[in-house]
């Protein structure tokens, strides 16, 4: 039986969710979006995905989303290679599944990275998560339990 993360708490708020961190476990089989909105959905999503040893894919989405917030150069390049040398080039500690083809464009662009650098690989990713793991999430004991426990309130 999965368990919730230490980081959860049941029956007050934590300082990093502005409200309770599973009121919106509902609203979760809605839309992937709805379950990468929040921390909370994150969460149970990557515990999910570990699980099914596909974490790489939220990871590399979440590395994806920050990075497009990024405002100074310097550390965009230092973040572009970071996610490159983690996710993307062959072999990397956490490879995602994208086709060769896409690879070799961020491969080919790397000593130059822009704020999009990522997009269509980001893209791929988030229809695979949506496609193939999303609907075995909502099906998961992971999802079920908060459901349940969030029921039970």
């Amino acid at each position: 039986m999965w368990k919730l993360p230490r980081s959860f708490s049941l029956t007050g708020r934590l300082c990093c969710f502005p409200k309770d961190p599973l009121e919106d476990v509902e609203t979760w089989s809605e839309s992937v979006d709805k379950v990468l909105s929040c921390k909370a959905g994150q969460i149970a999503f990557r515990e999910f995905l570990k699980s099914e040893y596909s974490e790489e894919n939220i990871l590399f989405w979440l590395a994806c989303e920050e990075y497009k917030k990024i405002k100074a150069v310097p550390e965009m390049i230092s973040s572009a290679n970071r996610i490159y040398s983690e996710f993307v080039q062959t072999e990397a500690p956490k490879q995602i599944n994208i086709d060769c083809g896409t690879r070799e464009n961020i491969t080919k662009n790397i000593s130059q990275p822009t704020l999009t650098s990522f997009d269509s690989a980001q893209k791929l990713i988030y229809s695979l998560m949506a496609r193939d793991c999303y609907p075995r999430f909502l099906k998961s004991d992971i999802y079920q339990g908060l459901l349940r426990r969030t029921d039970s309130r």
